[in-house]
């Protein structure tokens, strides 16, 4: 009955796998034995509901025992120790496992969808009474404790046991509340104690400090309108024009809730749809803009507390407004209080540096082939999208995933001699399928910069089952394009048009990105070439030819009011310059550009259908001109003319596919916008003349570095 030395040293320094086996109360025929450990103790006595007591007598290195007849009950410890008060607390060791079947069983077999419900640290009520209840992936673990502020960080009063072969470790901890600062200790297999913060912590210290919190949400969403309507709405074929922003430097000084009123104000004047943050998860540098992920489930403490980012995620939603959030499933950073060797040895990356590092950024890369790696990463983006009601996720860096040699100069082929990543492949395809069986409504987003194909096909034809993909060649292509003096863009004519011979291959996202306005590339004003008003001029041609090519637009902050400078993390935006007029002026042709996109189906309604798009003029670098039509399922046109030359263009015979009075819907040329006010007076008159293979045709001018948008008055 009484332990051997060897159970007993183990119990005492807190390095027992099953203490649970040792401690707490277990029946010998008709008694129950009841130990704990309490080193230094004086006395320590079992105190039952009815107020009985058992008293328990020291046996070696601070394991106490005693027992009495009968059957378990609750208890209590009473301990007293020499000049200290008694200490009068639950024991941890008393209670039964907080994880049932069910849950083991589909973690073991990588299924458990609702991963943050039964990891982590869990505030619940268990067997009568409130605590925390943890429990950790540790599958290499010879031992694992908790550690925090609640045992001044020595946890060999709170050993966990290992449940199941697949090394899941669980401790209740009674009495124990919210915000309190916790981490794990991990005895790895070569005896060696290391400490790691909770892979599936809600909550964290503020960096650069490292530690889990203990937490809960009370938060009441009132966004129930927009999550019924959302779930009846197709995201691949409605208006989105998305507004990129990194939350800390947009309003410097700001946090979730502060965040909330200012950038409604402000996306509501602009027109945008949504709104795509940079990732929100935890991490421990600044300058990654969140990209090296430490806390997959934990919002960045840096802005308040997870239920402030649900405050601002519900009004946003109320005020009508979609949210995005990048996601970065690819790799994580090494530090070694994270997921780096989390039990002492490769758990979360692969094993093999070949597949298991990421030169290009110094990080690891996941074990996609690991079931419950892959469980950890699909119940992640699937906690995003209900915890946080988001509206979808932007997947960083799908490239680096699909390909084991991307950026290496050594790699391991896959088991067919190829270099695709079927591991990673068949993950984006799990979450992506997924996420969209669970949560209707929502879009999935792949930044992908090669050929793969059928990135946006759905997972039953063998695709990845994104919902739409980030077109990284008409942007490569069309910058390039604006880049070069217009005396010159004759010769780069191709540039600006190679992008519809493949535009309808993939449901596309036009991205104008963070990555575009950093490390030396510049505003996207400073690309532009010419003086400061044919750099604006350039910026607003631009602009409405990307918000009437085929695809959803994105546009990073500050680029919508023309930010001379570079962005950087360090410094809010270039506010300032709105003082100016002609940057107003920018400013109001984006939420003009905005307007006249969610008011005409002709520019999203077609989007992944080649029937939405028709070729007027492609071919004419002479002029540096193109035009297109873009139709709505009702056969409803709109007409895009765009003058990619520094000087007007007319009188310009452009077909039409009808006669009549066309309106400009929109002249980006127009004082009002910052222009010279070159145009049309508002009208154009067709006749029915054919031309450009249309059945009529009108004379028109076309402003100087400028765009129309035309549509038939009705």
């Amino acid at each position: 009955m009484t332990p051997d030395t060897a159970t007993v040293l183990a119990i005492a320094e807190g390095r027992h796998p099953h203490p649970h086996s040792v401690l707490g109360q277990h029946v010998y025929g008709d008694s129950v034995v009841i130990r704990a450990l309490r080193p230094l103790a004086e006395t320590v006595e079992a105190v039952r509901d009815d107020g009985s007591r058992v008293k328990l007598s020291h046996v070696a290195e601070g394991l106490w025992q005693g027992m009495e007849h009968g059957t378990p009950r609750p208890y209590h410890l009473d301990t007293s120790y020499d000049g200290a008060p008694r200490w009068i607390a639950e024991d941890p060791y008393r209670f039964s496992p907080t994880l049932g079947d069910v849950d083991v069983y589909l973690f073991g077999e990588g299924r458990h969808e609702e991963l943050w419900r039964m990891l982590g640290a869990r505030v619940r009520h268990h067997e009568g009474v409130e605590g925390t209840a943890f429990a950790v992936w540790a599958p290499h673990a010879r031992a694992v404790r908790v550690i925090g502020d609640f045992n001044g960080w020595n946890g060999v009063a709170h050993a966990m046991r290992r449940l199941d072969e697949n090394g899941v470790w669980e401790l209740f901890a009674p009495g124990l509340t919210p915000g309190h600062n916790y981490k794990f200790e991990i005895l790895t297999r070569h005896g060696e104690w290391v400490s790691r913060a909770d892979p599936m912590a809600r909550y964290t210290e503020v960096p650069p400090k490292t530690a889990s919190v203990v937490g809960t949400s009370d938060y009441e969403w009132g966004d129930g309108a927009w999550l019924t309507e959302r779930a009846d709405r197709d995201p691949h074929n409605t208006p989105m024009s998305v507004y990129e922003l990194h939350l800390g430097s947009w309003r410097p000084g700001l946090g979730y809730r502060d965040l909330a009123d200012p950038l409604i104000e402000y996306v509501t004047e602009l027109g945008f749809t949504h709104v795509e943050f940079l990732p929100l998860a935890e991490h421990p540098y600044g300058p990654s803009w969140g990209y090296q992920v430490t806390g997959y489930y934990a919002p960045t403490s840096r802005f308040g507390h997870p239920d402030d980012l649900r405050y601002l995620v519900d009004r946003l939603h109320q005020a009508g407004i979609g949210v995005l959030m990048d996601w970065v499933p690819g790799h994580f950073p090494k530090d070694e209080w994270a997921l780096g060797k989390f039990d002492g040895q490769p758990l979360y990356e692969h094993s093999d540096p070949r597949r298991g590092e990421q030169p290009d950024w110094g990080t690891l890369v996941f074990n996609f082939g690991d079931s419950q790696v892959r469980n950890f990463l699909v119940a992640n983006a699937l906690y995003w999208l209900e915890e946080f009601h988001i509206d979808g996720l932007r997947v960083d860096a799908v490239a680096s995933m699909l390909y084991l040699d991307y950026s290496r100069d050594e790699w391991l082929p896959n088991e067919y001699g190829g270099r695709e990543n079927l591991e990673a492949i068949s993950f984006l395809q799990e979450v992506n399928a997924t996420a969209y069986k669970r949560n209707p409504g929502i879009v999935m987003i792949a930044e992908e910069s090669t050929a793969f194909p059928g990135v946006t096909r759905p997972t039953a034809g063998n695709g990845l089952g994104f919902g739409l993909k980030w077109n990284m060649g008409w942007m490569h292509d069309s910058l390039e394009y604006v880049k070069v003096d217009p005396m010159w863009r004759s010769h780069h004519h191709h540039d600006i048009t190679f992008s519809l011979q493949y535009a309808f291959s993939e449901s596309f996202m036009l991205p104008i990105s963070h990555d575009e306005v950093v490390h030396g590339k510049g505003s996207l004003l400073g690309k532009m070439p010419g003086d400061q008003w044919q750099k604006l001029a350039g910026v607003r041609a631009y602009l409405a030819y990307m918000w009437g090519h085929p695809g959803k637009q994105l546009l990073f902050m500050g680029q919508e009011f023309g930010q001379p400078s570079e962005w950087s993390e360090q410094r809010g935006l270039d506010w300032w310059i709105l003082d100016q007029p002609a940057h107003q002026g920018l400013h109001r042709l984006v939420g003009e550009l905005n307007r006249a996109y969610r008011d005409h189906p002709a520019l999203w309604q077609r989007d992944n259908d080649p029937r939405g798009f028709e070729w007027l003029v492609g071919d004419d670098n002479t002029n540096n001109v193109v035009a297109f039509t873009r139709w709505s399922a009702e056969r409803e046109p709109l007409v895009v003319i765009v003058n990619f030359s520094g000087i007007p263009v007319g009188p310009y015979r452009l077909g039409l596919p009808c006669d009549g009075e066309w309106v400009e819907l929109v002249n980006t040329d127009a004082a009002e916008f910052g222009g010279s006010g070159v145009g049309n007076y508002g009208v154009v008159t067709a006749e029915a003349t054919p031309s450009h293979g249309q059945p009529a045709s009108a004379e028109l001018t076309v402003p100087p570095l400028g765009a129309l948008f035309l549509t038939p008055q009705r």
